[in-house]
């Protein structure tokens, strides 16, 4: 890695953390950014998992008046670990190609899923409608799968998990994405923890890359409560849509 990448990375990492704490999907903006300083895919993939994690810390310090307090939260924290450690190993033991080829259409699905919540929620029912039974095994089974998706990949990891949770929690979304923040900074002190013993982890791009994060996440967490219900939806429909086109281009160009 040559002294004129630290510039690009630095500007990269400011601007992933503020993407990620608004609306997700900051990842494809440090992960091309990676790429381009000439690490493999895999390298720039985990080294990129490692470098938001504290991005994600400072989303949930801006965003903690937001947080619900109680077990219920709580009881999601093992489910994401446990998730997390899952798809991480998936990541490191299949080939590159294979989430290549498969994330764009979870990215999409995922944005599809947000854009339509209220037409979804009045087929399958609305979360206030459903015993509490069904509701906790409903969002522990969303954030399972948001869990694994982020250790495999991580990228529009915040579009995954608002667009689950929007649709089996009785919240507002501002709240949803406080979650969001929280679930993702425990998936990114999982994947670090993973990577950091098993991957390989590019260390120098790190050391560039996250302080930037943890700037730009703050940031962009105290910007979410001011923006209404409506153009926050809009926003992370847009950037998860792009993102998965983007996704789906790399995989099939």
């Amino acid at each position: 890695m040559h002294i004129t990448d630290a510039v690009p990375l630095v500007a990269a990492g400011l601007a992933a953390g503020t993407v990620n704490a608004v609306a997700g999907g900051g990842s494809l903006i440090t992960f091309p950014a990676l790429i381009a300083t000439g690490l493999p895919p895999v390298p720039a993939n985990v080294s990129n998992s490692v470098s938001v994690f504290p991005g994600y810390v400072a989303s949930v310090a801006g965003s903690r008046a937001d947080l619900p307090r109680g077990r219920e939260l709580l009881a999601l924290l093992p489910t994401t670990v446990l998730g997390t450690i899952a798809g991480a190993v998936l990541l490191l033991a299949t080939p590159a190609r294979a989430f290549e080829l498969v994330v764009p259409f979870l990215v999409l699905g995922a944005t599809a899923v947000l854009a339509l919540q209220e037409p979804l929620r009045r087929f399958v029912g609305h979360p206030r409608d459903r015993s509490p039974r069904h509701r906790t095994v409903a969002v522990q089974a969303m954030v399972a799968l948001g869990a694994v998706y982020g250790g495999y990949f991580g990228a529009a990891l915040g579009v995954m998990l608002v667009a689950g949770l929007a649709l089996v929690l009785d919240a507002s979304l501002v709240r949803v994405s406080a979650i969001k923040n929280l679930l993702s900074a425990v998936v990114g002190l999982t994947t670090l923890v993973v990577f950091a013993l098993f991957g390989p982890v590019n260390w120098a791009a790190v050391a560039l890359v996250a302080p930037a994060t943890l700037v730009g996440g703050y940031v962009g967490a105290r910007l979410v409560p001011r923006l209404p219900s409506t153009v926050l939806r809009t926003v992370i429909v847009m950037f998860g849509t792009v993102i998965g086109l983007y996704l789906l281009w790399r995989a099939t160009g």
